[in-house]
């Protein structure tokens, strides 16, 4: 039982951690454009020069 002494404060910082990255992510505009990726991966930006 000792243990659950530094294990539920350890889970608490990770969750916190866990938290804080996706609050983050969602500030820093990771999730604005997601049919933009998708679109992207099919166009073939590379012209070839004749």
């Amino acid at each position: 039982m000792g243990i659950l002494i530094y294990l539920i404060p350890a889970a608490l910082l990770l969750g916190l951690a866990g938290l804080g990255g996706f609050i983050w992510s969602l500030k820093s505009g990771q999730y604005e454009d997601l049919e933009g990726a998708a679109h992207r991966i099919l166009l073939d930006d590379d012209e070839e020069s004749d």
